[in-house]
């Protein structure tokens, strides 16, 4: 079988690294941020960028707002979104995010208490969430949803500054978790 008539060759002929396409850069710079938030976990960072250029194959590039279906591909798995009213879907979700390092964040009660959720909201729980995981190295992100909840994933502390800069290229308005508002 010859080079072109390999079907999985094809599928990666617009690769990450190419940039001679129009897609070229969006996709180069997708891929360092999902990369930026898989630490270590190449198979999960190839996962999810198949099944971002699956969602955007089909789609005029103006209409793509890359961090949306950045946010859909990796939701509940190496990111977030959720109601500002969920606290408790969102504690939910940053114990499983944190629990693919083998980290645990310590929330100052319980949360399967029910009474828990009615001393906390949800910024007051990014902010616990933000601290917790920043003594173990990592860093808690939020972008901007442009509605009534927060969306996320996060880093190595040591990523930060790259993390800043692919989301100034690809238009993401970016946060610190201990900047909820």
């Amino acid at each position: 079988m010859s080079h072109s008539d390999d079907p999985f060759d094809n599928e990666y002929e617009n690769s990450p690294d190419d940039e001679d396409g129009d897609n070229g850069s969006v996709e180069a710079l997708v891929w360092q941020l999902l990369v930026l938030i898989n630490p270590g976990d190449d198979e999960t960072t190839l996962q999810q960028f198949l099944a971002y250029r699956e969602a955007v194959a089909n789609a005029d590039e103006g209409e793509i707002e890359p961090v949306e279906v950045i946010g859909q591909v990796v939701d509940w798995r190496s990111g977030f979104y959720v109601d500002w009213k969920d606290t408790p879907s969102l504690v939910q979700v940053l114990d499983e995010l944190s629990a693919r390092w083998n980290l645990s964040i310590d929330w100052n009660g319980d949360p399967d208490d029910d009474e828990f959720f009615d001393g906390h909201d949800a910024v007051s729980l990014l902010a616990i969430a933000y601290d917790c995981l920043a003594a173990f190295g990592y860093t808690l992100w939020l972008w901007e949803t442009g509605g009534d909840s927060y969306a996320g994933w996060m880093t190595l502390k040591r990523d930060g500054e790259a993390l800043r800069e692919l989301a100034i290229d690809l238009g993401i308005h970016l946060r610190l978790g201990s900047e909820a508002e």
